[in-house]
Formats: C-alpha cells, structure tokens, sequence
C-alpha cells in the first residue's frame, strides 16, 4: 500500500492506493503542514483499521512538502512536484490522456499531462484564497461554507453589470443575463447575500475563461476539473455556463479533490 499526501496551504487530502486502486481518502485541515500531515495519515489509520507495516510508502506533495524533511510515523517520506502529481491524478480520474486540467486551490494551475509529459501550461492566482480574501473584506467572514450560503441566496444583478444593462441585443454569442463587468453596477441595495455571489461569479469566470483558451491553445474540447475548487456548485454552475458559450466541457469527477494526493501516490506505485 501506498500513501499519496497533498500538503496544501490549509487543507491537507491523503489517499491509500493498492495495486492501482485507490483504497480509501481522508482530508484535514491545519495551518502547521507536519501537523497537518500527520494528522491526516493518523485518521487514515484509524478509521481504517490500517496497519503502519503495510504502508510501503509515503509519497507527500504540494506547497506544505518543502517543510517535511523526516519520516512520518517511522516510513520515509518521498517527495513528488506537485504539477506532476496533478498530472498524474487527473489522467487516472479522466481515463484518458491528453487531458487539460484546471486544478484550483487557493489559486489556479492549469496543466496537460499525457504518457509522454506533463507541461504546465500557466494558471491564474486567482482561486479559493481570493474567495475567502475578499469575502472577509466584503461580507466580513472568510469562512468558506457561509460563503456558500450567502451566495446561494444573492442575485447577480446587485452587483454585476450585465448585458443587457448596456444593450438592448445580445453581443456575439453573450445573452442579456451575461456579466459585462464584474461589480460593474454594485447598487447600494446590494446584501451580503449579492456581494457572495459576485465574487463567486468573478473567481469562476476568470478560471473558465483562462481554462477555455488552454483548452484551445491544445486542441482539447473538455477540461477536467480538480482541487477542492471542483467541490463547490456554485462554481460547478458557472463554470457549465461558460461551457455553453464557448463550447468546451468542464468534468467533475469523483474524487476531484484528492487529484493531486492520488497522483503522489500513483508515480511510485
């Protein structure tokens, strides 16, 4: 058995992987990345009735991996660069290769991997830490599920200019219901409720947008989506909107969010 462990800024995902399959996921959160590793290796075990000496390896990754220079439990650690992680984990969630993805975070990476390589091809710092960022300035939490529930409740024409605010006609293939400018109107009837979505529109357009120009700079039709960004509905929505504008896929899959641990995993398995 092998351990994939994606350290990232505040959240931490682990996978069990065994002849390929993934056996089992756990996720933590911590802002102290040894803690946070070992926590999440721990509630592996645990949960999961593991035994430490089945544990092979440990393959760790992600922004809190520089920090981790010693074993876990007494297994050495190994260490993979995340772009090639998410590479990995998201040819074997999209069963196929070439695959574009838009991994998001707290920012945004874009990738294609495929058997021969694994290019990075940009991204965007753009992510769930502008999320939280602005909304702790805004709507004053930055504590992401009440985000999501303001936002449920907010109506995009508070704040966002859209077009048909500016046109009588559709422009190009953008209808009336289309944003202009992001917090383009901001009306002063505008509620927490409003502002949580326009900055959930905002993030999740500038990804969609960014993650459709990859797709076309490499002749993809479909880009896979992971990281705990691909979690969030709302975001989901958005992003299928973009989708039928431009003509390009977006996919979920299952268990998005631990692409990267699963690619940890999966390069020494």
């Amino acid at each position: 058995m092998i351990i994939g462990i994606d350290i990232g800024s505040t959240t931490t995902k682990a996978v069990a992987v065994e002849d390929g399959k993934i056996l089992t996921t756990v996720k933590t959160r911590a802002f102290d990345s040894v803690t946070s590793a070992t926590g999440a290796l721990g509630k592996m075990i645990l949960e999961n009735n593991f035994n430490i000496s089945s544990i092979e390896k440990i393959i760790i990754t992600g922004a809190g991996s520089v920090n981790i220079n010693k074993e876990i439990f007494g297994i050495v650690t190994h260490k993979i660069d995340e772009i090639n992680a998410i590479g990995l984990g998201g040819m074997f969630l999209a069963k196929r290769d070439p695959v574009v993805i838009a991994n998001i975070g707290t920012g945004t990476s874009i990738i294609e991997a495929s058997k021969e390589r694994i290019v990075h091809l940009g991204g965007t710092g753009v992510g769930g830490g502008t999320i939280t960022g602005l909304s702790k300035e805004l709507i004053k939490t930055s504590v992401f599920d009440n985000i999501i529930r303001l936002a449920e409740k907010g109506q995009l024409d508070q704040v966002d200019l859209l077009i048909g605010d500016i046109s009588e006609k559709e422009i190009s293939f953008l209808d009336k219901t289309a944003t202009a400018a992001n917090f383009g109107k901001m009306l002063e009837t505008a509620e927490k409720e409003d502002i949580a979505m326009g900055i959930m529109n905002m993030v999740f357009q500038v990804i969609g947008v960014i993650s459709v120009f990859a797709a076309r700079s490499r002749h993809a039709n479909c880009v896979l989506v992971t990281g705990n960004g691909s979690r969030n509905q709302i975001g989901q929505k958005i992003l299928q909107g973009i989708s039928r504008m431009y003509n390009i896929k977006f996919e979920f899959p299952q268990d998005a969010e631990f692409a990267t641990a699963i690619g940890a995993a999966l390069s020494e398995s």
